[in-house]
């Protein structure tokens, strides 16, 4: 699990409960992906639009939960930005 991931989840997580929810994923990156990305925390290619945001959401939720752990995002985080 790489800094970077930890880092961005705890930046998408805004009701700081632990977990994802799709809306949160969706809301955090339209509204602060450029500036996550413009800090470092976010590729700049990695700032897209709802659906791509839900696309991603539903690659990591392995479990079928509509929730995503940090053990969860990050697996997927990790591999898809190079980050691991």
């Amino acid at each position: 699990m790489s800094d970077k991931a930890r880092r961005l989840f705890e930046e998408l997580d805004l009701d700081h409960d632990g977990v994802l929810t799709r809306e949160e994923v969706i809301v955090a990156l339209l509204t602060n992906g450029p500036s996550l990305a413009a800090s470092g925390v976010l590729p700049f290619w990695g700032v897209q639009d709802a659906d791509a945001s839900s696309a991603l959401f539903d690659t990591a939720d392995q479990n079928g939960d509509a929730v995503l752990t940090l053990e969860e995002f990050t697996v997927v985080v990790d591999r898809r930005f190079g980050w691991s």
